[in-house]
């Protein structure tokens, strides 16, 4: 395909000028690929990371599709991010915390190296060792990528799990899991309201549960509030690390301080570094394992080849910890390359809806990277908001976790870049580890809404049926899916041949540059968090008056996705056909509904709509005609052949209901 030439947009001459990398370097690289694609991988392992024993074996694909990347070699991630910094960047801001009230921390690589070296000392005298699952339930805070950081520098697998996530969820991980250790903190602030963390957190594990230790970190001033039935050791981690190195912060010299060393445990590079789940196309969430070596690599190559990393930036991703995004560039990627990365804990519109750039004025913000979602939030706001401060700092911005459209693309360049900042619109997942494709800042032309080329070692394919498709193995990918490699096979590696299929559906124009479309199977894309239409629908059946459900995607303004569900109570049940039914009462039957799947998955779960009807419309055979269930959530009469629908008067029955609903 070709594109026209006026949605083209050439790279700022000087940022092209002074790019970590550019076109000359771009094409070394290709080439190379291109020659010897394993040998120019081992190249960049052996410059890029820190090895305590050299790898002779860089793929071992005896087992494929089950590949083990650098398998003989030993090396470890936190040491990678921490310890190599030390000599030359010691004192250098690691991490600088902003909370929603406005209280502010920073941390040199010296002082974030002695905490997660005092925090690794502590799990180490509660038993965890390597291979351990550790479960991380806990806001955007230091303590959250310390305690990520500890885990790896032991060799424990860490499990982040997203805060926003009810206590059926995090029990759900927990136990597939087998954690013997769940780290927590009991709470923090969203919108000035408190979110009560261990709350969630101690009735995920209440009841017959694997944890052993609930390690609690006191982010707020409300004293603890536990049950008193936890039949589990139980550690106010502040109380109990008496020497706590940030208890002394303001007054630490840790050029004199004894910090505990921890000499991090050294890991093939195949070894599983953490597992996180995501949500699939069945109803149970898919928990992705990553590697250590192949993983770390890709993480600190794609932060210093899209983000431009100077060693002057400082660098924020809005991303949640409990995401992939926030794994690979918040807590490992960009300190890997030795960067200063802002963590904010709070939401974009408080107390304002100029929060955001408020902090990136105070800061001097230079790197942005950040969702969607948001950005169609910064346009609803108002541009009155954004004019109230100076955002001349910035000099590259980043899009993550869906498509980012062309008319958003032109509005975040134009009104937060004011037409001279690159956007990189990144596309990748969970279980690719690290970005895919992209535009590089120093290299490539940008066209809005399009992702761009893949980037060098990576092989981007499109099937003559549009489906995306990586046709080689790269070192970041995953391992497998915890407990399931039927899943993990079926899943991803059966559609086409030997390459790996992410789901997604593309096109591609003229020079590689390559625009994502939707997905192919059931997953719906809400503020760029993936959720399963059936783990939306499994939920729901828990509901003790639901009878069966179809949940499916419509465009929504803001998120991107939205959620609508239809419903089916059970027989004996009323609903909103009855004509005893009150609207009220139906109206509170869905509000219980929405509530129910926020309680069970997560907030960000809830539907925009329930409507509850009398049948679904499905076909002889059984299936759910779901595109025709798009159409009646959107007010369109649903087209094409609806020959094979068992019942016909299920859509003017449907179309009734919803129409009512408005």
């Amino acid at each position: 395909m070709q594109t026209n030439s006026e949605e083209i947009i050439p790279l700022p001459l000087n940022f092209k000028t002074h790019a970590n990398f550019n076109l000359e370097n771009y094409k070394d690289l290709q080439a190379s690929f291109q020659q010897d694609y394993l040998g120019t991988w081992a190249k960049l392992a052996q410059e890029e990371l820190f090895w305590h024993k050299d790898f002779l074996q860089t793929l071992d694909d005896s087992e494929k599709p089950f590949y083990k990347w650098f398998p003989d070699g030993e090396t470890n991630i936190s040491y990678n991010c921490l310890d190599i910094h030390l000599k030359d960047r010691g004192e250098k801001a690691a991490l600088i915390f902003e909370d929603e009230a406005g209280e502010s921390e920073a941390f040199s690589y010296k002082v974030l190296h002695a905490r997660v070296c005092e925090f690794t000392a502590y799990l180490k005298n509660l038993g965890v060792k390597k291979g351990d699952r550790v479960c991380i339930y806990m806001s955007l805070c230091p303590e959250a990528i310390i305690a990520m950081h500890a885990c790896t520098r032991i060799g424990a697998i860490h499990s982040v799990v997203f805060a926003g996530f009810a206590a059926h969820a995090l029990k759900d991980r927990i136990d597939e899991l087998s954690a013997k250790i769940l780290i927590t903190q009991n709470g923090f602030y969203r919108r000035g309201k408190m979110v009560n963390l261990l709350e969630v957190a101690t009735e995920a594990i209440s009841g017959n549960s694997p944890i052993e230790d609930l390690l609690i970190f006191k982010r707020v001033k409300e004293p603890l509030s536990l049950q008193s039935s936890l039949k589990i050791q139980i550690h106010d981690v502040e109380r109990e690390l008496k020497n706590l190195v940030h208890l002394a912060i303001k007054n630490l010299n840790l050029s004199t301080h004894e910090v505990p060393e921890q000499t991090p445990e050294w890991l093939s590079g195949n070894d599983t570094s953490f597992i996180l789940y995501t949500s699939g196309s069945t109803g149970k969430p898919k928990g992705i394992e990553h590697n250590t070596a192949g993983y770390l690599l890709w993480a600190k190559l794609t932060s210093k080849w899209v983000f431009d990393l100077k060693d002057e930036d400082v660098y924020w991703c809005t991303a949640d910890i409990g995401w992939i995004t926030g794994h690979s560039y918040v807590a490992y990627g960009p300190l890997a390359n030795g960067a200063t990365v802002f963590i904010y804990e709070g939401a974009p519109n408080f107390p304002e809806a100029d929060r955001y750039w408020a902090l990136i004025e105070k800061y001097k913000i230079n790197i942005f990277y950040t969702a969607p979602t948001a950005i169609r939030s910064f346009q609803a706001w108002g541009l009155e908001y954004i004019e109230k401060h100076d955002l001349s700092s910035l000099r590259l911005l980043g899009s993550v976790g869906e498509p980012i459209g062309t008319e958003t693309w032109k509005w975040f360049y134009q009104n937060i870049g004011k037409s001279k900042c690159p956007i990189v619109d990144t596309w990748w997942q969970t279980e690719t580890g690290g970005i895919m494709i992209s535009t590089l800042p120093g290299v490539n032309y940008m066209i809005p809404g399009t992702a761009g080329p893949a980037l060098p070692g990576i092989s981007a394919e499109i099937n003559p049926e549009g489906l995306l498709h990586i046709s080689k193995p790269w070192p970041s990918m995953l391992k497998g899916v915890y407990k399931n490699p039927d899943r993990y096979i079926k899943g991803y590696w059966t559609t086409i041949p030997d390459s790996y299929l992410p789901g997604d559906l593309a096109d591609i124009y003229a020079e590689g540059y390559i625009k994502i479309g939707g997905r192919n199977d059931d997953v719906i894309n809400v503020s760029g968090h993936r959720l399963g239409t059936a783990e939306i629908e499994t939920a729901l059946a828990k509901h003790q008056t639901v009878n069966e459900s179809a949940v499916i995607a419509i465009p929504h303004a803001i998120k991107g996705e939205g959620i609508v569900a239809f419903v089916v109570l059970k027989q004996g049940l009323m609903n909103s056909t009855d004509s005893q039914q009150s609207h009220g009462s139906t109206e509170e039957r869905e509000r219980i509904l929405k509530e129910h799947v926020a309680n069970e998955i997560g907030a960000h779960a809830k539907p925009e709509r329930i409507i509850i009807c009398e049948a679904l419309p499905k076909t002889r055979s059984g299936k759910v005609m779901r595109r025709l269930l798009k159409d009646i959530a959107q007010d369109r009469l649903p087209e094409g052949d609806l020959s094979t629908l068992e019942d016909k008067d299920v859509v003017a029955k449907l179309l009734a209901v919803a129409k009512l609903k408005r």
